[in-house]
């Protein structure tokens, strides 16, 4: 898959494109639905699949004070994107600017540098562009202009209530990994990269993987179990999520900390996935390290007979 940041990166080319569009936080049910029929477009007409969405939440520029933490990181958007078999994704720059731009003006911005739409694909209930001027009903009257068919596809549905983000994230922060599981498609996992700690862990005799989590949404504090897959192999792992009560913080701050059961070496700077499993208990505030460690050693020795 071509990742690019401009529609005139794909021209010039004498292929028809077909397009999917929108935010796609979490690339679920309802989004794979949006782009396989993108993709079954191209393969009929001899097109190019586009997926055209944004660096950034929309919320961010237009919304700020409502601005949804993510389900997936930019890494795991672009996998789940490709692994449904797209030409291309256009990443573009949401910025004050292009947020300014009508949804008329967007679409026409599109044709000028993609070329010949054959088709784009949505959601029934999108809308974009300035105020929300844009939405099917507009898609339907330019297609008809610039000879582009529409397809505004209605959400999945799962146990009689449509699938959607917003629904995820509901059931990521109640720990319910088996329905955002269903939901997504896939594992609920969350991915980034590790970072450089205070070497707590290696103090207390169990070294941790500090993971960069930045604008992601967490499951609850608590520990967990889980699947870290690094560097192309899978380990078995407890996670920490949480402030670390028992330890003197002036700006306590979310940690997410993985342990991984089966592995030694240094994994600075390197992409961690983590699947989470089950929970094993809350965040708790200890009396000290010592009766932190003995706990963390009591997290272990459950998490292994789980395994």
């Amino acid at each position: 898959m071509n990742v690019i940041r401009t529609a005139i990166e794909l021209a010039p080319t004498s292929k028809r494109v077909c397009l999917a569009i929108g935010v796609f936080d979490g690339v679920h049910l309802g989004h794979q639905q949006i782009i396989r029929q993108t993709v079954a477009d191209a393969h009929q007409h001899e097109a190019a699949a586009v997926v055209v969405t944004f660096d950034k939440h929309p919320s961010v520029i237009v919304a700020p004070d409502k601005v949804p933490l993510l389900i997936y990181s930019r890494p795991q958007k672009l996998q789940a994107v490709n692994a449904l078999g797209v030409d291309a994704l256009l990443e573009i720059n949401f910025d004050k600017n292009f947020s300014q731009q009508t949804g008329e003006q967007f679409i026409r911005s599109l044709a000028g540098g993609l070329g010949k739409i054959q088709s784009i694909c949505v959601g029934a209930d999108f809308v974009f562009g300035h105020q929300r001027s844009g939405n099917v009903a507009l898609l339907r009257s330019m297609g008809q202009e610039l000879r582009f068919t529409v397809h505004g596809v209605s959400a999945v549905s799962l146990d009689g209530q449509a699938v959607s983000s917003t629904r995820i994230r509901d059931r990521i922060r109640a720990a319910d990994f088996d329905a955002a599981s269903q939901m997504l498609g896939r594992p609920y996992s969350i991915v980034g990269n590790v970072i450089r700690g205070d070497q707590l862990g290696h103090q207390l005799g169990f070294p941790t993987a500090n993971l960069d989590t930045t604008g992601l949404l967490l499951p609850p504090n608590g520990v967990y179990t889980a699947h870290a897959a690094v560097a192309g192999q899978t380990h078995r792992a407890v996670l920490n999520i949480g402030l670390r009560p028992t330890i003197n913080q002036l700006t306590p701050a979310p940690r997410v900390e993985v342990h991984l059961l089966d592995f030694s070496g240094d994994l600075y700077g390197q992409e961690l996935e983590v699947v989470f499993a089950a929970k094993l208990r809350d965040e708790q505030k200890f009396s000290s390290r010592d009766e932190l460690k003995a706990q963390i050693a009591r997290d272990i020795a459950q998490a292994e007979r789980a395994f």
